[in-house]
């Protein structure tokens, strides 16, 4: 399956509301610019939990170019798209892999975010590579945690350093760290406990497990991925928010995109936080993880709409 097939799969439910909504604003051939359409479409974004500042820069646009003016579907969706774009644009992000020895990634984020199934997706496409893994369980405080991920590298082949119920995460960490580079594995991933943003003595953890980390790799982790889940939308902003100020997050993953109208989300995050959205969970699969692409993720947003636009092809 393509990126961009990827990506209309995970935004169903999202491509659903734009495809009704959005069209629901031409139900007749053409439609004046004005106060009350502006008010319909702002209503419209947010719905899709793109958060206020997205929403208004992308009102704005249209009314810049449209206002006054009776103008068709096709027009608004253009400047909607091109605007989208602009506000969801960053440089590629891809892993950043270590020049030698083993690239560390650490995984963070709350509890019922998707963190071990976006961890073992990570997994799976790092094998799918070529690539070596080793897991490092250091969700010690929750049993069901260090379950599920070993359920997950049996799954896949992969081996995985656990601790003792309640064992310090750090020190969990540490000894998966150590194996990856005794055994010369090529990815360590290593979870983290599952924690609310507000707690902070489970924040300052991080910071210890970063520390312990860098006893046997001094430049890792390489990288620090946030998974955000998709469905509390504009919540996960600011978990995002909160994560950065405790732990140098590099990047974030976003899972349960498949089981949300919120996609907009994704937009909000781009503006408020400033962190590149690095992979998008798309589905329930191992392989159901998709690097994220700005211009194939707009082009799935409304590709629906497009296609059902006069004129269209087809």
């Amino acid at each position: 399956m393509g990126l961009f097939d990827k990506f209309k799969r995970g935004l169903t439910k999202t491509v659903k509301i734009l495809n009704t909504d959005v069209r629901d604003l031409f139900k007749s051939e053409g439609r004046l610019i004005d106060d009350e359409f502006l008010d319909e479409m702002r209503a419209i974004l947010f719905k899709t939990d793109m958060g206020f500042v997205s929403a208004e820069e992308i009102v704005a646009e249209v009314a810049k170019n449209f206002r006054g003016r009776v103008v068709q579907l096709e027009d608004v969706v253009r400047t909607w798209k091109a605007k989208l774009g602009e506000l969801m644009r960053q440089d590629a992000s891809p892993i950043r892999f270590a020049a030698s020895g083993p690239t560390v990634i650490m995984v963070c984020g709350v509890n019922g975010a998707g963190k071990t199934t976006s961890i073992a997706k990570l997994a799976a496409m790092f094998k799918s590579e070529g690539k070596s893994v080793l897991l490092g369980a250091g969700d010690t405080f929750r049993a069901a945690a260090v379950e599920q991920l070993t359920i997950w590298s049996q799954r896949l082949g992969t081996e995985i350093v656990t601790g003792d119920p309640g064992a310090h995460p750090a020190s969990v960490a540490y000894r998966a760290v150590e194996q990856a580079v005794a055994k010369q594995i090529d990815v360590c991933i290593v979870d983290t406990a599952g924690r609310l943003q507000t707690q902070k003595n489970l924040m300052a953890e991080l910071t210890k497990i970063q520390t312990s980390i860098r006893k046997l790799v001094p430049e890792a982790p390489h990288e620090v991925l946030l998974v955000l889940d998709a469905t509390t939308g504009q919540n996960g902003v600011s978990q995002a928010a909160n994560f950065t100020q405790s732990v140098d997050c590099t990047g974030i993953v976003l899972a349960k995109l498949d089981g949300t109208a919120k996609g907009g989300v994704v937009v909000a995050i781009r503006q408020q936080v400033g962190l590149p959205v690095k992979y998008v969970g798309v589905g329930e699969k191992a392989e159901d993880l998709a690097l994220f692409q700005p211009e194939e993720f707009v082009d799935a947003l409304f590709a629906d709409i497009e296609a059902k636009a006069p004129g269209a092809a087809g």
